[in-house]
């Protein structure tokens, strides 16, 4: 007994000293780490206080501070900034709908500032600026080397003011200068139209009111046709949406889902994750989908793009997305302003991040360049000619195998088909889309 008492003993003895031997380097090394942290923020103040004292020129101390601390988060990633107080206001403003600007969203690619999209009837939309444009240049001064927040802090300015901005398109071979007149941009975040028997529904951007609008511009619609029997389908339309808020996004995917996952989030600490599903009811009544994306759908237009994709609740057309797969959490710091910081990454229902890939759609649909109006004019004249049928003959036969009701149906049935052909020349991603949904009814009719 008194052995195996000695032998326990010895074994604690043993384990206290080995315990000893591996827990001493590791905590003289996370003190080490603490002490290099400790160095650096001396470092730090002893650049400070060189700079306030030596500079040429005297200095703003909280600009400097700022400056600092900015810089120290645009390291981490393109979407991680802080915002001085003036900036936190803007922000806050433009997630209620309205604010001043040129109405593009943009990141920060190589140096220069990428537009992201335009946004709908905006002045940089109606000046012609597109997805994936470079801004090196505004009023002549470069952007090259400026933080993003300084680069659209040189082009906010007064309401009416003029600025001009020089792009880089990639197809054009010079760089080029776009005169803007600035305005207050006021946004809708849904708008609908009819096109035959579907309904589409733009959404242009994810604020705190997308899913309240959304729900009754689809109501305006299904009322316009006569009631939701005469729907054939819906075309949402997320092109050049840039995203915005993720409750939003969460909100406009369960509009068209009964059940199942939306998107999750994971962050650093996996107690920080996240997963959000769809709650049962479709406000559609299962209609078929037709989701449009293109390289400016961005961030929460992924997200219901991708949960829709993934549950196979829609057919997803267009080009690939973005590819904006990340949180940002903004946290008010003291002094008025706040932190953007990128805090988690989200994935589709499926698992799969999207993160600088994009969402793919399931049918590659490039939207063609517009034609030049002399090419168009050119084109409606030949197209004029080859109109031209049997009933154009001198002496053709009549038809009268069809009453005067058959008669009326085959020209409603034509002038649907030339409004598509018309629609293709205007917008064919949308147009394609249109006919995806115009093959499901058929095919529901011969049924």
């Amino acid at each position: 007994m008194k052995k195996f008492a000695m032998a326990a003993l010895g074994g604690t003895i043993a384990g206290t000293i080995l315990a000893t031997q591996v827990a001493g380097p590791l905590l003289a090394q996370e003190a080490g780490r603490k002490s290099s942290v400790y160095e650096q923020l001396d470092l730090f103040g002893d650049v400070f206080e060189r700079i306030r004292a030596q500079y040429v020129e005297e200095v703003d101390e909280s600009e400097l501070i700022e400056a600092a601390i900015n810089g120290m988060l645009t390291s981490l990633d393109p979407h991680s900034s802080y915002l001085p107080p003036k900036d936190f206001d803007d922000m806050q403003v433009q997630t209620r709908g309205e604010f001043g600007g040129l109405g593009i969203e943009v990141t920060q690619e190589e140096g220069f500032v990428k537009v992201v999209s335009p946004i709908d009837g905006t002045p940089a939309d109606e000046a012609g600026i597109e997805a994936g444009d470079f801004i090196t240049h505004v009023d002549g001064e470069s952007v090259l080397g400026l933080t993003l927040d300084q680069a659209v802090e040189m082009m906010r300015g007064p309401v009416g003011s003029e600025i001009v901005i020089t792009v880089v398109r990639q197809g054009v071979d010079e760089p080029f200068d776009v005169t803007i007149i600035r305005d207050t941009i006021k946004l809708t975040a849904v708008r609908s139209r009819i096109q035959g028997d579907t309904v589409v529904l733009r959404v242009t951007t994810f604020n705190d009111q997308t899913y309240t609008n959304l729900e009754a511009e689809w109501e305006k619609s299904v009322e316009e046709l006569g009631g939701i029997e005469n729907v054939n389908g819906v075309v949402l339309d997320l092109r050049n949406n840039p995203g915005g808020l993720l409750p939003q996004a969460i909100k406009v995917s369960d509009a068209f889902l009964d059940a199942g996952e939306i998107v999750s989030t994971r962050g650093r600490d996996p107690q920080d994750s996240d997963r959000y599903n769809a709650t049962k009811g479709d406000l559609t009544g299962g209609k078929p989908l037709v989701v449009l994306i293109n390289g400016g759908s961005a961030s929460a237009s992924e997200i219901v793009a991708g949960a829709l994709k993934d549950h196979r609740r829609a057919i997803v057309v267009g080009t690939r997305s973005f590819g904006k797969g990340s949180v940002q959490t903004v946290m008010p710091l003291k002094g008025d302003g706040a932190m953007r910081l990128t805090t988690a990454r989200y994935y589709t229902p499926s698992g799969r991040s999207i993160q600088a890939l994009g969402v793919a759609p399931d049918i590659v649909v490039e939207q063609p360049p517009r034609r030049p109006e002399a090419e168009t004019e050119e084109d409606e004249t030949s197209a004029a000619r080859r109109l031209r049928s049997e009933a154009d003959l001198r002496g053709a036969l009549g038809n009268d195998s069809m009453t005067e009701d058959e008669k009326k149906q085959a020209e409603e049935e034509l002038k649907k088909a030339e409004e598509a052909a018309k629609l293709r020349e205007e917008d064919y991603q949308l147009a394609y889309a249109i006919d995806i949904l115009k093959g499901y009814a058929a095919l529901e009719t011969e049924q």
